[in-house]
C-alpha cells in the first residue's frame, strides 16, 4: 500500500503540472488584465507600464509561470489587482464553499444512495418508474432555473427560508443552496446505484449468501450494497472537485461569496492571479480526491490488493 501510495503522489506531479500551466496560458491570453484594470478609459502606456512591471505582466509566460509556481510551493499564490493577496480571499471563500460542499455530498449520499438501493430491489415496478422519471426531470432542467424555483417558492412565496445567505452562511442556511448544487448529481448517484445493485442481485455470491440463510438485511448491506458502491464511489470522489469549482450559479443565486463567487469576479475583472491562484487549489482537491477514492476501493472489496 506505501509503494502504491508513493507512486500515485509521484504521478501526481507532472498531472498539477500540467493541469496549472494548461489554465495559466488560457487566462493570460483571455485578455489584457490591464485594461480591465483601468476601467472604461485606457491607461495612458507610462500607467500600463508601471501596472505591467508591477504585477511581473511584463515578463514572457514561461517567466511568469516559473515565478508563480515557485512561490506557490512558499504559500504565495499573488496579489489581486486590488491590492489584497489572494491567501486572504481563498480565507474568506473557501471555508463558505467547503461547507456547502459537505452539505451537498450529505444530500448526495444519503438520499441517492438510499433511492438507488430501493429502485435496484425493486427494479420493474411502480416506485422504480416514479424514481428514474423524477431523476430524469432533474438531469433535464439546468441547475439555475431549479436554484431560482426553490428560491422562489420557499424563499419569497412562503417564507421558509432567506432568499439569500448571510456572510456567515451555516450549514442551517446552506441546506437548501446544497440540495440545487447536488440536484444532478443525485440523480446520478441513484440511477448508477440503482443500476448497480440491480445487476449484482444476480450474482452467485448474492445467492449463495441468500441460499445459507442470512438475513435479508444482512445480505442487501453486507454482500449486496457493499460491492455495488464501487462506481458510486468513483463518482462522488470525482464529483467534490467538481461541485466546489462548479459552485458558480448555485453561489450567485444565493449571493454566497464563496469560490465561485470569487472565481466570476476574477474572470470579470480579468484578475488572473486570482483566478489561477483559485483554479490551483482545486486542482489540488481533484488530485487529493481521485487518490482517496483508489485507496477506498480496497475498503469496499478486499480482493483488491495493491502493491
Amino acid at each position: 500500500m506505501g509503494r502504491y501510495v508513493v507512486r500515485r503522489l509521484l504521478q501526481m506531479i507532472p498531472v498539477f503540472v500540467g493541469a496549472t500551466l494548461l489554465i495559466f496560458l488560457m487566462v493570460n491570453v483571455m485578455g489584457d488584465p490591464i485594461a480591465g484594470l483601468c476601467g472604461e478609459r485606457a491607461c495612458d502606456p507610462a500607467t500600463a507600464a508601471q501596472l505591467k512591471k508591477e504585477f511581473g505582466l511584463d515578463k514572457p509566460v514561461w517567466q511568469q509561470y516559473l515565478t508563480y509556481m515557485g512561490n506557490v510551493f512558499t504559500g504565495d499564490f499573488g496579489t489581486a489587482f486590488n491590492g489584497q493577496p489572494v491567501t486572504e480571499l481563498m480565507s474568506t471563500a473557501f471555508p463558505v464553499t467547503i461547507r456547502l460542499t459537505i452539505v451537498a455530498i450529505v444530500i448526495e449520499i444519503v438520499i441517492g444512495i438510499t433511492l438507488g438501493v430501493v429502485t435496484g430491489l425493486r427494479r420493474g415496478r411502480p416506485v422504480d418508474t416514479g424514481v428514474l422519471l423524477a431523476t430524469l426531470v432533474v438531469i433535464s432542467v439546468p441547475t439555475f432555473v431549479t436554484g431560482l424555483l426553490l428560491q422562489l417558492l420557499l424563499g419569497v412565496e412562503w417564507g421558509w427560508i432567506r432568499p439569500s445567505v448571510s456572510p456567515e452562511a451555516t450549514f442551517g442556511e446552506l441546506i437548501v443552496p446544497g440540495l440545487v448544487l447536488a440536484s444532478v448529481s443525485l440523480a446520478y448517484v441513484t440511477r448508477l446505484t440503482r443500476t448497480s445493485i440491480a445487476d449484482n442481485k444476480r450474482s452467485d455470491y448474492v445467492r449463495t449468501a441468500v441460499a445459507k440463510g442470512l438475513p435479508r438485511r444482512r445480505v442487501v448491506v453486507r454482500h449486496l450494497l457493499r460491492n455495488s458502491l464501487i462506481p458510486v464511489v468513483t463518482f462522488i470522489g470525482t464529483d467534490i472537485g467538481a461541485l466546489m469549482g462548479g459552485a458558480i450559479v448555485t453561489e450567485r443565486i444565493f449571493n454566497i461569496h464563496g469560490v465561485g463567487y470569487q472565481l466570476y469576479q476574477g474572470i470579470l475583472r480579468q484578475n488572473t492571479q486570482t483566478v489561477v491562484g483559485f483554479v490551483t487549489v482545486l486542482v489540488l482537491v481533484f488530485l487529493v480526491a481521485n487518490l482517496l477514492v483508489d485507496l477506498l476501493y480496497a475498503v469496499l472489496d478486499p480482493r483488491i490488493r495493491y502493491a
